[in-house]
């Protein structure tokens, strides 16, 4: 899993991806991770984990048997605010202690895994605790809604883009009121079927306004660690061969895109190439 995530960074072909610290392959990986990133230059990121894996804090009233929730009780119980706010805020503060201690400094962007920080009553605590720990060098917050405008000229994954973004309603313009920068623009949703071809929703990723455009996605390859720990599987590695391919290089060029860190985004042709889950390694 890991291996290909690096080979795309040192590819330029990613410019971002999220580290899930409660599974062992962080701290096996994170070394190898930082001495690639010193010479191929990416954002790394907490991708901040609180469905389907084991908790690193007690997470009382959270987690069952130290195992934390599946994403859709999860999604109720924050639409009812019935979720633990102490304990989001413990296991919040044990990921980010585990992505400091083998990364050395704190992380250039929080996301979520299943885009779980921004429900409500996670968004709060996750904007606040940043807010407070990285005062005067805050990273950066991922952003899974934009203008439906925006989302409906592409068509490919709307219906997810408007789901997602509906539950991550609000949290963009609460992270900007405190001083933390955000995407505006997610792209890269869809259905993870082999039809339409993921070439087909890559580019449309990149067509369509935003100056700070983040497009998710979630290569890999699939063996015995990620089946154990995932049920995304064959997609993964679709969007693998594509984004390792040629095709993929002779888009980005056509498109006059080039993959960016976020800090260089903001200019024409520019924009953030993340992954979004990573489970078990950086």
């Amino acid at each position: 899993m890991s291996e290909a995530i690096e080979e795309l960074i040192e590819r330029g072909r990613l410019s971002a991806t999220g580290a899930m610290t409660g599974l062992p392959g962080w701290k096996r990986r994170a070394g190898r991770l930082r001495a690639l990133v010193a010479a191929h230059p990416a954002d790394i990121g907490l991708h901040f984990t609180l469905t389907g894996q084991r908790a690193l804090s007690p997470a009382r009233g959270l987690a069952r048997d130290g195992r934390l929730p599946e994403i859709g009780p999860l999604i109720l119980r924050a639409l009812a605010g019935a979720l633990p706010r102490a304990a989001l805020r413990d296991e919040l503060r044990a990921q980010l202690d585990a992505f400091e201690d083998e990364w050395g400094r704190a992380p250039d962007f929080i996301d979520g895994h299943q885009h779980a920080h921004a429900l409500p009553g996670i968004r709060e605590i996750v904007i606040e605790e940043i807010t407070a720990r990285y005062a005067g060098a805050l990273p950066w917050l991922r952003n899974c809604a934009e203008p439906v405008a925006w989302a409906s000229r592409r068509r490919l994954g709307l219906r997810k883009a408007m789901v997602i973004g509906a539950l991550a309603a609000g949290s963009a313009a609460r992270a900007t009121r405190t001083g933390i920068a955000t995407n505006d623009s997610f792209r890269g949703l869809y259905g993870f079927t082999p039809d339409p071809p993921y070439r087909e929703v890559f580019r449309a990723s990149l067509a369509g306004p935003g100056t700070r455009v983040l497009v998710h996605c979630h290569p890999g390859t699939v063996d015995a660690e990620l089946r154990a720990l995932d049920p995304l599987l064959e997609p993964r590695e679709r969007e693998l061969a594509y984004l390792r391919s040629d095709r993929c290089g002779e888009d980005l060029a056509a498109a006059g895109v080039r993959a960016a860190r976020f800090r260089d985004t903001g200019a024409v042709g520019t924009g953030t190439v993340g992954t979004g889950a990573v489970p078990g390694d950086a």
